[in-house]
Parts: C-alpha cells; structure tokens; sequence
C-alpha cells in the first residue's frame, strides 16, 4: 500500500500539466483508495484531529455554504456543488498520507518531473506552433498559476535535497523549469505570488543554513528578475503593455484590454456588493447585474462577456456576502495557519516537518497572490490541484511530526 500511494502521489504533479485530466484522475483515485480502507484511515488521522480540525472544517463549510446557495436560491443550479464537494473530498490525500506513510521523495521527484516535462510541451506551442499565449489543456493563466507552483514547491524540496549537490541540482532544475513556463505561457498575475514567496523565504531565511539552498533560491529569483531585460521572454512588453492599459483607463479611455477590463469588472463588483453585503447574489445574477450596469453606463460593455470578475475576494463577496468571504479566507487561511505553526515547531530546517510547512505555506500565498488578478478558485482543475497539493503537504507534515516526536522520546529513554 505504501508504494502504491507513493505512486499515485508522484503522478498527480506529473501529470497536472501534461496530460487533459491528470488532476481530475488524481483526485478521483484519491477518494476510491480512501474508500477501500476507510476504518483504517479514520484510525491513521483520528489521533491529529486537534491539529487538523480547523482545515476540514473550513473545507466544510466551503461545501455547505454553495449547498445553502443551492437549496435557497431557485435559480442556483446544483452544478454549483460539483467543484465545493471535490475539493472536501480532496481532503482524502491527507488521511492516505497518514495512514500508508509513503517518502515524501515520491512528491518531490513528481513535482520535478511534472515541471521539467510541461517546460518542453508549451515550449513547442509557443516557439512552432506560434501560440502567442500557450496553456497546453489548461487556459494560459492556470498552466502558469500551477506551473509556478511547481516551481516554488521544487525550491522548497531542495532543503531536502540539500546534503548531495548532486541531487540538489534536480530541484534546481526543476525550479528553473517551472518558472520558464510561468514565462512563456505570458501569465502576469504569478509575479505578485513571486513577490510574496520572496517575502516568506525572507521570513525563513534564519532557518536556511544550507549554502546550497541559499544560493539555488538566489539564483533563481536572480533569473526571473534577468527576463526582464531579455526582450525575447516578453517581459518588459507585458509590464510597458500593463501600465499603459492603466494609464489609459485612469484618463477615461477604452477598457478593450486585459487590465481595462479588470478594472471596469472591479469598479463593477464594488457596486454589486455595496448593494448585497450579507448574502450576495449567484454567479448568474451578478453578470445580469453586470449588463445592468452597462446599459446605464456605470461601466464599459467591454465587461459582458466574460464569467468572473477577475478576482477572488470580489468574486467570493458579490456570489456570498460575507459568508462567501469568510468561506474563501478559510480555505486559505486554515491550511497556511496549519503550516505556520508546523514551520515554527520545527525550529531549523533540519526538522522532518520544515520543507514540506515551507511548501504548503508556499502553495497557499501562491493562490492568494493568483486570485488577486484571476478567480483562480473558478477553474475546477486549479482548485483541485490546490486543494490535493494542501493535503498532501499537510499528510506529510503530520507523518514528520510523529517521526520526530518518536525519536525525541527514544532520545529520553
């Protein structure tokens, strides 16, 4: 059993970017592997309920709050309840962690496969097929969104990895991988998540002894940062082309482009929810609200045909009120409290529970940095590879922390 989910474990991030529906087959597998041995599993976890409690219950109420929004609006579809159901049941990956205790390599050595395969495969629909904005299956956003993850969950990996440089070079190129497909697939809203990696390993820095991984981090940011004065990587045109969209709204311009059309959906959704403060309105209705507004000139039509409204914090208010809010800042908010306080009581990066607390911590700022240009939670691949990556780390964390806790107490004896 522990080689088989080791295994299943290594291809989720595998086949995330390569494959059509490698996520989806990911977490179908999850939950059919917890179904054949469910007693087990609750015995595995039951003992981590305290520290884990508040990560499910967040999920939880995720799923309850779209099935309120189903059962109290008629005019809800219960196609509502697919991607909330998932993402709880999602929650599985943890308790197979806990309950088969497969390496944690078996992650680490997937999300450097997947990151290093998927860098060839929109490298080919960016440089032959001459897709200017490649995504493979994905829409360019979310392949960049997960590819960056990669990357930044390949750095953290490298801690443990940090004793051979020999093996220390395979997260490196991992990383670097990762973040060349962040660059070709022309994703803008990644940089913030970079901005706000940067400040976590900062954060941690006290903790990062090893040279190796201090100058691997270095490097790699070094290496973004160079793009932008490499006109090939079309860096400095996406910033230049992002500050005159701005520019050109400010001065009561077109809205017809990516950032114009942001701006006008927030200027939009302030509206919509200044209107619906507590329960907000479904999707549906909001683009309805949407079209209101542009018929009565609030906003430029530039706005009707898109589904979202570009962020997450908006988009969570105008389609829950302040449930839906504190619905979107539990499932982002628990599981980067869970990792915080595993990264804490590691104390050094030595401690089994660090680079995995560093990865989740990773993964979740990634997502909120996404979700402040992007509904990145609207995309069910994307929400699902978050949520797997989150149980996943956690189920590691839980498997360290008892590792260490029994060789401490083999210490007392």
């Amino acid at each position: 059993m522990q080689r088989w989910i080791g295994f299943l474990i290594f291809l989720f991030p595998f086949l995330s970017l390569i494959t059509p529906s490698g996520i989806g087959f990911s977490s179908l597998v999850f939950v059919l592997a917890l179904l054949c041995v469910p007693h087990r599993a609750w015995a595995a976890i039951k003992p981590h309920w305290l520290e884990i409690r508040w990560v499910v219950m967040a999920f939880a109420f995720y799923f309850l709050l779209a099935l309120a929004s189903v059962l109290l609006r008629p005019e809800a579809s219960w196609g509502y309840l697919d991607k909330p159901s998932r993402m709880f049941l999602g929650l599985s990956a943890m308790l197979l962690v806990v309950l088969a205790r497969p390496p944690r390599a078996s992650l680490w050595w997937g999300v450097i496969a997947g990151s290093v395969a998927a860098l060839p495969f929109i490298g080919y629909q960016k440089l032959v097929l001459e897709i200017y904005r490649p995504g493979g299956f994905l829409n360019p956003i979310t392949f960049g969104d997960i590819a960056l993850c990669l990357a930044l969950v390949a750095l953290a990996a490298a801690i443990d990895f940090r004793h051979s440089t020999r093996k220390a070079i395979l997260p490196a190129l991992g990383a670097l991988a990762g973040l060349a497909s962040t660059l070709l697939s022309g994703t803008r809203g990644g940089w913030i998540a970079l901005v706000l990696a940067a400040i976590l390993f900062l954060t941690y820095a006290r903790l990062l002894r090893s040279r190796r991984v201090r100058l691997l981090l270095i490097g790699s940011f070094a290496l973004f940062a160079s793009t932008f004065f490499i006109p090939a990587f079309g860096v400095q045109e996406r910033v230049g082309q992002g500050v005159h969209d701005v520019q050109t709204w400010l001065d009561g311009g077109s809205a017809l482009s990516n950032v114009g059309i942001r701006l006008e959906l927030w200027k939009g959704a302030r509206t919509i929810i200044a209107e619906n403060p507590v329960f907000g309105l479904d999707p549906l209705s909001v683009r309805a609200e949407l079209r209101k507004l542009a018929e009565q000139g609030a906003i430029q039509d530039v706005v009707l045909p898109f589904e979202h409204l570009h962020n997450d914090l908006l988009q969570a208010q105008a389609s829950g009120g302040i449930f839906g809010l504190l619905a979107y800042l539990g499932i982002l908010g628990a599981p980067f409290a869970f990792f915080a306080r595993a990264a804490g009581q590691g104390r050094s990066q030595s401690s089994p529970q660090f680079a995995p607390a560093l990865a989740g911590m990773l993964v979740v700022l990634s997502y909120f940095g996404f979700g402040l240009t992007e509904v990145i939670f609207w995309s069910l691949k994307g929400s699902m590879f978050y949520v797997l990556m989150v149980a996943l780390l956690m189920g590691f964390c839980l498997t360290a922390k008892e590792l260490e806790n029994s060789v401490e107490n083999k210490r007392g004896q």
